[in-house]
């Protein structure tokens, strides 16, 4: 029998519609049913990729008695927090300060107002059923206390927040962060620090400008030195591409399965840039190889891109992707089988469980042919498994991330295709997400979802259709993204040069989420900040660029103490020291000139710089263009810092050479 949960849009929230649980889903009516009943509120997020959730679902949420023991004390919600990051960053930052620590499936108790009083993440079924009894007697025999521990933590968590105020930081600051990201640099096996590891994909963008600016081998070795890590390690995907979440080892050697979006979104841009910084054949490979697995498994039928690949099928966490000897000769022969666990490193013993193996690729063998036959046997021999289930919601934030990696892979990688899938995602953003300079969050099967946008989906975004507009040239991408980044001025400004999380006419919480750092994807000031600049940019508006300067005020104490959490950030405050530049391309669309110049201003603009191209007739809208004739009737590039433009370039040379004298 479905519970509460079974109109939910959110596949998370369908797994759990037949549970015996009685769920509600966020909102009103679920706190309304709790001060009816005076019991307190158990609140679970999670998202649908999430191992551990469904551990925890199985053994307890799925369990009759562990149900009849939540539904008399409790009414119980179940949260998605890739639906709901505003509820989930809230009531996470409760966890984490009242435990130390936090993580999915989030377990919180709430008082019928919504005060957290004790926080938990994953609990066995015996102990979850103790803390379930343990709870509700609590309430029950000290109600009074309980309440006025709720009301403590939401006045701790509800004071102010110093996040920094000024302007972006200067040359000093980012150069003691890179010091300092050497110094946590794991040498042996690339990354920063120990276990668990997670990709560093904002990192990478920022060691990379921080390298172009000043030249710092260390920056460039680090970026290199992860990257190649990574790509030949058990957290790439070495049959079909794409990158799992992290790595439970230090070595990259055995990774959480789940294969999220935002992931793989940030690294097919950062490696599409280390081959731009580098001509690293590598890079250009596992750039494309990423971008086709994305097409291929994430693509949904409307032309967004699905949140994830579940961690699990089969019940068992990483079936779908391990081998043991024996099944590579299955799969290959007795020949190829063998020369494939050497080149994968595919042992008796296992690098998993069960003797089973994560495939790796230490080195590249001397025999491409073979390899890329053996990878296609496997590829078509792994298709016959159980394939782990898809949570196919289209999440603004991260499709915004798609966009911008895949137009720039599709226009600095020579693959027009994947510019196309960058603008059919946009296309779906733009008509089923954004209503009149406002975002809803998620979609799903083309129909949008309940959940309005929040900072980070504004700014990814924005983001998106400005990359998208650098290469295509499309003037409607960028009015757009103007109206999202007007939206974000009006609705999300913390009147100190910031801005919240959240909307100021958005569902009230218990406090109004305000993060800057970086997480796995870029916190929403800095992704708003990096759109702000290259909107700026390409219209010359004065107030755009002084809010994104303004925004990026917390960088600086980030930078030089925990640069970790603040690539994003780092990498727009880099675009701000290097100017950053307007590129301004005119000529006939169908002229191989204008192609081969628009290409060059591709390839050689710096991180954050502003890059159109038009006929050299009509500006469409595009203040960048605006009196940006064609020379001699011929094609030109304009290179301009604050509008003021330097003698326009007619050749790729010349292109390079005004960048390069700023």
């Amino acid at each position: 029998m479905a519970n509460r949960l079974a109109d939910a849009t959110s596949p998370y929230l369908l797994q759990h519609a037949g549970n015996p649980v009685d769920w509600y889903p966020w909102g009103d009516p679920a706190f309304a049913e709790a001060r009816r009943r005076g019991v307190p509120v158990l609140l679970s997020v999670g998202y649908a990729a999430c191992h551990w959730c469904h551990v925890m679902a199985h053994e307890s949420f799925e369990d009759p008695a562990t149900a009849e023991l939540m539904n008399a004390a409790f009414v119980n919600v179940k949260v998605d927090r890739e639906e709901r990051p505003d509820v989930d960053a809230v009531y996470m930052e409760a966890t984490q300060a009242m435990t130390g620590q936090g993580g999915w499936p989030m377990t919180v108790f709430l008082t019928p107002d919504g005060a957290p009083f004790y926080c938990g993440t994953y609990f066995p079924r015996d102990h979850f059923q103790r803390l379930l009894m343990g709870v509700a007697r609590a309430w029950e025999q000290e109600r009074e206390g309980v309440v006025e521990q709720g009301r403590r933590v939401v006045e701790a968590l509800a004071g102010p927040r110093t996040l920094g105020r000024g302007a972006a930081p200067g040359a000093d600051a980012l150069d003691a962060a890179a010091t300092g990201l050497a110094a946590d640099y794991d040498g042996a096996n690339g990354g920063f620090g120990g276990a668990p590891k997670f990709p560093p994909s904002m990192l990478l963008s920022f060691l990379l400008a921080q390298h172009a600016r000043t030249g710092d081998p260390r920056s460039r070795a680090m970026a290199e030195g992860t990257a190649e890590a990574m790509a030949r390690g058990g957290i790439y995907d070495q049959i079909a591409g794409g990158f799992a979440r992290y790595s439970v080892d230090a070595r990259w050697v055995v990774p959480h399965f789940e294969k999220m979006l935002y992931d793989n979104a940030l690294l097919l841009r950062a490696y599409t840039r280390l081959w731009r910084a580098t001509g690293d054949p590598l890079a250009r490979r596992v750039a494309l190889e990423t971008a086709d697995w994305m097409a291929a498994d994430l693509r949904t039928p409307e032309g967004g891109f699905a949140s994830a690949l579940d961690a699990d099928s089969e019940g068992e966490e990483g079936r779908y992707y391990v081998w043991t000897p024996d099944q590579l000769t299955e799969a290959l022969g007795a020949d190829d089988g063998a020369w494939a666990a050497r080149v994968f490193g595919v042992t008796a013993e296992g690098t998993f469980e069960h003797g089973a193996s994560v495939l790796r690729r230490p080195a590249d063998p001397d025999d491409p042919d073979r390899l890329a036959r053996v990878r296609a046997a496997l590829r078509a021999a792994r298709a016959r498994r159980v394939p782990p289930a898809r949570d196919d919601k289209v999440v603004a934030a991260w499709n915004g991330l798609a966009v911008a990696g895949l137009a720039e892979a599709g226009a600095l990688l020579d693959r027009p295709d994947l510019v196309d899938l960058a603008r059919a995602a946009a296309d779906l953003l733009v008509r089923v997400h954004v209503n009149g300079g406002r975002l809803l969050r998620t979609s799903r099967d083309g129909a949008a979802g309940p959940s309005a946008g929040v900072l980070e989906d504004y700014g990814d975004v924005a983001e998106g259709l400005l990359a998208l507009h650098a290469v295509t040239g499309e003037p409607g991408w960028v009015r757009t993204a103007g109206e999202l980044l007007d939206t974000v001025l009006e609705r999300f400004g913390d009147g100190e040069g910031g801005f919240y999380d959240t909307a100021d006419d958005g569902e009230a919480l218990f406090t109004r989420p305000q993060d800057p750092t970086d997480n796995a994807t870029p916190s929403g000031r800095f992704a708003a900040a990096g759109a702000l600049l290259t909107y700026a940019g390409l219209t010359g508006s004065h107030r755009h660029r002084a809010a994104a300067e303004a925004a990026l005020a917390p960088v600086e104490p980030l930078a030089r103490k925990a640069p970790r959490f603040a690539g994003w950030g780092m990498a727009v405050a880099e675009a701000v020291l290097a100017g950053p530049p307007e590129i301004a391309v005119v000529g006939p669309a169908d002229d191989p000139a204008t192609e081969e110049l628009h290409r060059a201003a591709l390839l050689a603009a710096p991180f954050g710089a502003a890059v159109t191209r038009g006929d050299g007739t009509a500006d469409g809208g595009i203040p960048l263009l605006a009196d940006r004739p064609l020379v001699d009737g011929g094609p030109a590039a304009y290179v301009c810092r604050d509008f003021v433009c330097a003698l326009p370039a007619r050749t790729p040379e010349e292109l390079r050479d005004r960048l390069a004298t700023g």
